[in-house]
């Protein structure tokens, strides 16, 4: 397909959530079906739209949920530069040789920032950075240069963050301390995120609760979101578009729960589009989920056919987004399409803190 086939809508400031619901799960939920081509919105008063937590209607015992359970760290900074107090956004993308207190960041404006400039972060002068390469336009690698462990130099690197939120609620509002929890899954665990798999945000305690009191399994794998689904896709044909790389781990425990679903004909859900890409990289030809280390820049576009996964939970995505693209492989283009029109049209909230898709195959 056609980059221009994802430019169908475009969205109002007022369409985008800059703040989450007061309760995670109640956000709404629009129903798609794949097979019948029906979108279900409201419940059976065709009067209340379905949220959330109305998922579980859906599915019960035997089915398993697929999670992505990768823990979002504070990674933007913002310091000062050495001699000219320029303000500089340092944001963290990982970290490299924690002996030495390496990392890859980009930086803000890049235009300003030297190999050999110094970057402060806090008044009191103690944590400082140099710069010791560029790695691209934006990209530099610093050292930071702070006297302690390991622990101690992180605890204190990650007091000065904020939550890395998109520059599409960055631009109209600042991060607040909230967003630190607001923007992290109930469920992270695994430390290496620079956005959060967004569409795990919905789950709440009480949701993950009925969801064991209803027999539904949960199986978890790891893939730390980078910046890649935000990156401007530049080419119209989309075989040409090349992700960048993210980390992910598939682990034995979820192969079991995972294959074992399969086999027993039940439903396995992925929630997210980190998940689907993921679980994607990881499939056999035998359509079973595979152990897995390492990296991916799998991009899933239409025409695909998955071979883990059977339903899927998303939010809705901005136009040209690859999340919107691979919503769109999975649900399929024309259903897709239908629902963002009618999201539209009935208010939904579009984005990290917007509402919530679940696309069945039924």
């Amino acid at each position: 397909m056609k980059l221009s086939e994802f430019k169908f809508f475009s969205l109002k400031d007022d369409d985008v959530a800059l703040y989450p619901p007061m309760h995670r799960d109640e956000c709404k939920l629009m129903v798609l079906h794949r097979k019948s081509q029906k979108i279900d919105m409201f419940r059976e008063d065709g009067k209340t739209y379905l949220d959330f937590r109305n998922v579980l209607d859906y599915f019960g015992e035997g089915d398993t949920f697929l999670l992505n359970d990768t823990k979002v760290f504070p990674s933007r900074l913002y310091g000062t530069k050495e001699k000219t107090d320029a303000k500089i956004e340092v944001f963290l993308l990982r970290e490299l040789n924690p002996e030495m207190k390496l990392w890859d960041v980009l930086v803000e404006p890049a235009r300003k920032i030297r190999i050999g400039n110094k970057l402060f972060f806090d008044e009191s002068g103690t944590m400082v950075a140099e710069v010791i390469d560029n790695t691209t336009s934006r990209g530099r690698t610093l050292r930071f240069l702070y006297d302690c462990d390991h622990e101690e130099f992180k605890e204190s690197l990650y007091s000065l963050g904020e939550a890395p939120l998109p520059d599409y609620i960055i631009e109209r509002r600042n991060s607040e301390p909230e967003d630190l929890d607001n923007f992290q899954c109930i469920f992270a665990k695994n430390e290496g995120a620079v956005t959060a798999p967004t569409s795990g945000l919905h789950f709440t305690r009480e949701f993950m609760k009925r969801m064991e009191i209803k027999d539904i399994n949960t199986a978890y794998i790891t893939m730390h979101c980078s910046l890649a689904n935000f990156n401007n896709i530049d080419v119209e044909d989309l075989s040409k578009h090349r992700m960048d790389s993210e980390q992910m781990f598939v682990s034995e425990e979820a192969c079991k729960m995972v294959n074992g679903t399969k086999d027993s004909g039940h439903h396995v859900i992925a929630v997210g589009t980190s998940v689907v890409r993921a679980s994607e990289t990881a499939v056999g030809t035998d359509g079973y989920l595979k152990e897995y280390e390492g990296w991916t820049n799998k991009f899933i576009y239409p025409p695909y056919q998955f071979g883990v996964a059977d339903c899927m939970i998303g939010n809705f995505y901005h136009p040209l987004s690859t999340q919107l693209m691979t919503e769109c492989a999975f649900g399929g283009y024309d259903l897709v399409r239908d629902a963002y029109m009618l999201a539209l049209e009935n208010g939904y909230k579009f984005g990290c803190y917007g509402d919530a898709i679940l696309i069945l195959n039924d």
